[in-house]
């Protein structure tokens, strides 16, 4: 994911492994969306995604480094 900042907008989605269904569970600044991420069961962590502008990148991968 490319550099950001805390308060750039992202969505944050969860992507259903089933139907692949994408849900969007908010849109707002890359912080707060990174902690109502880390706020979820490790379940639904795996199925995160967020989306700038630019990019999308999976929850697991960024906070794996």
């Amino acid at each position: 994911m490319r550099t950001t900042s805390d308060s750039d907008a992202v969505r944050l989605y969860h992507l259903d492994d089933e139907g692949g269904v994408a849900t969007t569970l908010m849109y707002g600044p890359l912080a707060e969306a990174l902690a109502f991420a880390a706020a979820q069961p490790e379940e639904v962590q795996a199925g995160l995604f967020l989306q700038t502008r630019d990019d999308v990148v999976s929850y697991g991968d960024l906070v794996e480094g």
